[in-house]
């Protein structure tokens, strides 16, 4: 969640040269591993399994939603709910690995499947910006990675001014959490868009208009088929669909909010601030291990589930390469971490990786 207010924007630069010599030590042995084992860095057929899944697991129940053939509350809500799951797969197990152009080889696959986020309600080009470009690069830092600039009620960084109302944050961060999406697919799309193009980004001619008018065009075919037409066909009345579907939200909202934060916002982790003239202290790659950690490493179906995001380090180094991978990549990441003196991160279940990022939520609540 972000301060959308704030428009604001350092681009920070790392005071040395990117890890050049562990970078071509993991790049080498990434490489040979998937050439020895004759495999594609790119989705495989667990992959493409997981995709028909999760695609279905959402619009199956939206489908019988819309052909009116639910006539009960509690099966409207548990279709509902089964949808937002099918959305949360969606977002951490589809797209986020086309928009990274990691799914497949062929760019246009990637941006297809990228477009399944346009279609859950949010937007690829914005995602891309604040995701690939502005959290990846300046993972932790304040201002520039714009998943830790939270609103004022929160504090996501020892850096950010506190408030009274922090000191209770880490019991009331999760009501917001379950809001999450559906603030983000209303409003901070559109605030998101205006700031980015602001900070020198969608600077190209029209680009910024044209990017405006899709997303209005894909946030009413979203809202159209995943509330209003239920409204007009279910037979129920419509304060029961409009709870139904917010209750949607809720499930996606806290279980995208909880795997994403529950890597970067913890008591291991590093939130760095630029020098005066801007500088980072240390190189990029070092930088990534300091400010991220994996959890629940030897849960393989938990990992399927969630895209491979229990393994943050694997992808934050490596994010041209589909999260099915991840697992196996991890040995050889970790070893190499281990030769050059890297911090290597873990946490043991994805239990004790929530409840160390609620302990940093409090840490930050009495700091």
């Amino acid at each position: 969640m972000t301060n959308d207010n704030d428009n604001s924007f350092c681009k920070p630069k790392f005071s040395k040269v990117m890890g050049v010599a562990f970078s071509k030590t993991l790049r080498k042995r990434v490489n040979a591993y998937f050439k020895t084992n004759g495999i594609s860095r790119n989705a495989n057929k667990s992959m493409l399994t997981k995709t028909v899944l999760m695609l279905s697991l959402f619009f199956a129940p939206l489908i019988l939603i819309n052909l009116g053939l639910v006539t009960t509350p509690i099966l409207l809500f548990t279709l509902y709910i089964f949808t937002g799951l099918g959305m949360a797969g969606i977002g951490m197990g589809i797209m986020h690995d086309a928009i990274h152009g990691s799914y497949s080889k062929n760019k246009k696959v990637n941006h297809i499947l990228g477009l399944t986020l346009n279609i859950i309600g949010a937007n690829a080009t914005v995602w891309r910006i604040q995701h690939n470009i502005l959290h990846h690069t300046y993972t932790n830092i304040e201002h520039a990675d714009d998943d830790i600039n939270a609103p004022f009620f929160l504090r996501f960084t020892p850096h950010a001014k506190k408030y009274w109302s922090h000191k209770f944050q880490h019991i009331y961060i999760w009501f917001f959490y379950c809001l999450a999406t559906i603030s983000w697919i209303t409003t901070k799309d559109f605030v998101r868009l205006n700031r980015y193009h602001n900070m020198g980004f969608l600077s190209k001619k029209n680009e910024f208009r044209n990017a405006l008018i899709e997303m209005v065009g894909w946030k009413l075919f979203y809202y159209s088929y995943a509330l209003i037409i239920p409204i007009i066909v279910v037979p129920l009345p419509w304060q029961i669909v409009l709870l139904a579907f917010l209750s949607l939200h809720f499930v996606t909202g806290l279980l995208i909010s909880i795997v994403f934060q529950v890597a970067h916002i913890i008591p291991s982790a590093d939130f760095p601030l630029p020098d005066k003239n801007g500088i980072i202290a240390g190189d990029w790659y070092a930088h990534q291990f300091a400010t991220t950690s994996n959890f629940a490493p030897r849960s393989t179906f938990f990992s399927w589930l969630i895209g491979g995001l229990n393994y943050q380090i694997e992808h934050h180094l490596l994010p041209n390469v589909c999260h099915v991978h991840y697992k196996e990549l991890s040995k050889i990441v970790a070893d190499t971490a281990e030769e050059y003196g890297m911090p290597y991160n873990t946490k043991s279940s994805f239990a004790s990786a929530i409840w160390s990022h609620t302990k940093m939520l409090r840490q930050l609540g009495n700091r």
